[in-house]
């Protein structure tokens, strides 16, 4: 008899920083834990991709530390 193994597919979260207001901070949509911008120690999530067009960040794809869920964040001020 064969043994069915469970298939964990990643989803990935994406959250618009426009739409957020406060600091910048926001729950993990998958566990809750507070992830903020000013947590440059990555004790709490940490930066897995940083995607640059004309010298601008556009996004920046994070993973929880607690739960390991994948964000995407967009919606980042141009400065320009």
């Amino acid at each position: 008899m064969m043994k069915r193994n469970s298939i964990k597919k990643e989803v990935l979260h994406t959250i618009d920083l426009t739409a957020i207001e406060g600091d910048g901070s926001f729950p993990c949509p998958n566990c809750g834990t507070v992830l903020s911008p000013d947590d440059e120690s990555e004790e709490i999530y940490s930066i897995v991709e940083t995607k640059i067009l004309h010298g601008e960040l556009i996004e920046l794809v994070l993973s929880c530390n607690n739960c390991k869920t994948t964000v995407r964040l967009t919606g980042f001020v141009s400065t320009i």
